[in-house]
């Protein structure tokens, strides 16, 4: 029994992971000087919450579940792609390389 019990844990928590390893990732970019390259893969991120929290039960999602199934789907897809798209389209200023 406790065996499933931290299956059942560890389970809960790997959309979370997923979604944080990514986001990680991404700050990494941003540290090493290709901002846009970093905040594209937060965005990523946010758009691969949004497809978990579709795929997943509600139980499964663990910390990605705020609200709603298709609250949550809609805001982490509408966010992913503004953050996306607000990353390609600044030209200029002190972060353009």
């Amino acid at each position: 029994m406790p065996e499933q019990r931290w299956r059942s844990t560890a389970g809960q928590h790997l959309p979370f992971a997923l979604v944080l390893g990514v986001t990680l990732l991404g700050l990494v970019r941003i540290v090493q000087y290709h901002w846009r390259q970093g905040v594209v893969l937060i965005g990523i991120a946010l758009l691969l919450a949004a497809l978990l929290r579709v795929l997943v039960t509600d139980e499964q999602a663990g910390l990605i579940a705020i609200r709603g199934r298709g609250v949550d789907a809609l805001l982490y897809s509408g966010l992913g792609v503004a953050v996306i798209v607000v990353a390609m389209t600044i030209t200029g200023g002190p972060f353009s390389r």
